[in-house]
């Protein structure tokens, strides 16, 4: 039996782990013996609880509870009491997903150890050290020695980073798997009868970067892009607890709030948010992985950020990025409406098999082999 344990802490850990958790349960309950860890970094109802809901991931064998607080005090904590969990499962491997600070905190506290660590999402760079999440990113692809990769561009970053060709595994996106898999209960969401929208009808708009929502510079940009948007067309805006925050310390909730066409409301679960993006006419957002969901849907995407770690959606797919320069946002969102938005394609291998793909590797991984036997990085894992 092989022993591993799967770390979570923010919504977009949810939804990567959910394919994963849900395959190695599924169809190889007799190889792993699997522990969930969360870590608490997100603990509300609507960026916790709910997703493992939606997502039936099984409820966590451990939370360690940490909550909110600055990063290194955060990591530190994760650090700390994850520690006490290794110590107790005595792992063979821990996997860890995304680049929130339980990655970066959960990989640490295993290489202190010893023990073997799986990144899943490696080698995606913004090369902007400006972003908290870059250097997760960095740091945990250091500390890993199984490397997975969503796109050729992440494949290729590590490499120039010098990590051997035979520790990098492009298995495809869990993100998108996780949206496959749910394709037709977020069909049944009842979200745009709720909010009285048109499918088609409306703008979709999610925002807590630092750089947008942190300074009154940042708001003040974002309340002027929503102004000049929701002259063309009907915004929806579920508020990130970050973005509420920073609206009402800086003043700016009650002018935000006078817009006549901009709905606002609190985060929605994961079901009902992917009928909103897939029903919107385009969507407006500083988040890695709603650039990529977007790209799988095939909805037009405008990315409020100068860099994108997920540069194969705009190679690709169907986002662009746009600053947060107003006229820049607004002129493109007017290209939409007149139907001159950007047209793409699925990226390669997002087609719903990647946690296959990644088991596969865990499992081969797991055990003594010859160098000849190892999967080439040229050759992608059989769909089942």
């Amino acid at each position: 039996m092989i022993r591993i344990v799967c770390v979570v802490g923010a919504r977009p850990n949810f939804v990567k782990i959910a394919p994963l958790v849900r395959h190695i349960k599924e169809a190889w309950s007799d190889t792993f013996e699997a522990t969930l860890v969360h870590t608490g970094q997100h603990y509300d109802e609507k960026l916790s609880q709910v997703f493992f809901e939606e997502l039936q991931i099984p409820q966590p064998d451990v939370n360690l509870g940490v909550g909110s607080g600055t990063a290194t005090r955060q990591i530190a904590e994760i650090m700390q009491r994850f520690e006490e969990v290794l110590l107790w499962k005595k792992p063979d491997r821990v996997v860890v997903v995304g680049d929130v600070n339980s990655t970066l905190a959960a990989a640490l506290a295993a290489e202190k150890m010893g023990i073997p660590v799986a990144h899943v999402e490696a080698g995606l760079r913004s090369f902007d050290r400006a972003m908290p999440e870059e250097t997760n990113r960095v740091l945990t692809d250091r500390l890993s020695d199984l490397l997975f990769a969503t796109e050729e561009s992440a494949v290729q970053n590590l490499l120039n980073e010098g990590v051997e060709k035979d520790r990098i595994f492009w298995v495809g996106n869990l993100m998108i798997d996780a949206l496959i898999s749910h394709a037709q209960e977020a069909e049944r969401s009842t979200i745009l009868r709720e909010m009285n929208v048109a499918a088609q009808q409306y703008a979709l708009v999610t925002l807590h970067r630092p750089s947008n929502v942190d300074t009154p510079e940042g708001m003040g940009r974002i309340l002027t892009i929503l102004s000049g948007v929701e002259k063309q067309i009907r915004i929806l805006f579920p508020i990130h607890p970050r973005t509420r925050g920073r609206m009402e310390e800086f003043g700016l909730a009650s002018a935000i709030r006078a817009l006549q066409n901009v709905t606002l409301c609190e985060p929605v679960g994961y079901l009902d948010f992917i009928r909103l993006m897939r029903d919107a006419k385009v969507v407006l957002t500083d988040s890695g992985g709603i650039q990529e969901e977007t790209t799988a849907l095939g909805i037009p995407c405008l990315t409020l950020r100068e860099n994108t770690e997920r540069p194969v959606t705009i190679t690709e797919g169907t986002n662009l990025l746009t600053g947060t320069d107003p006229e820049r946002v607004l002129a493109a969102v007017i290209d939409i409406l007149e139907g001159r938005g950007k047209r793409g394609k699925v990226p390669t291998l997002w087609d719903g098999q990647a946690a296959r793909r990644i088991v596969r590797v865990l499992q081969s991984r797991s055990t003594r082999r010859e160098p000849s036997q190892e999967v080439p990085l040229s050759t992608t894992l059989p769909r089942s």
